[in-house]
């Protein structure tokens, strides 16, 4: 999310901030939290049991016989995955379209950023 949309949202009051003494806004991490938490709850679609998703732009499709590369930009993050080239199709998935990563999986990796 951009600057403009922060700051779009602490002027409707859906966040509150704070000024440094160098004139920033500071939003405490505990409310962007509660924020992403109420957030994450009105876009989570019924009927599916993976709790890891992604909402996001697609920026590329590669479809090569039965499969296709589809990538997701979601935030600052890059999600790729590969699906039939049917399902690609079918969803209409190509650049520029709003769509949705699900991960469900048993092994998931968390690391620190450096």
């Amino acid at each position: 999310m951009s600057d403009d949309t922060v700051r779009r949202w602490i002027d409707a009051g859906r966040l509150t901030a704070t000024h440094a003494a160098s004139g920033r806004a500071v939003i405490s991490g505990e409310e962007v939290a509660q924020f992403v938490r109420e957030q994450r709850a009105l876009s989570t679609p019924a009927g599916t049991s993976a709790r890891n998703q992604f909402e996001g732009i697609v920026t590329d499709v590669k479809i090569d016989g039965l499969m296709a590369q589809v990538e997701l930009q979601a935030g600052a993050f890059r999600v790729v995955s590969l699906i039939s080239a049917e399902a690609a199709t079918e969803l209409g998935l190509a650049p520029g379209v709003l769509a949705v990563a699900s991960v469900k999986s048993t092994n998931v990796v968390i690391d620190l950023p450096r």
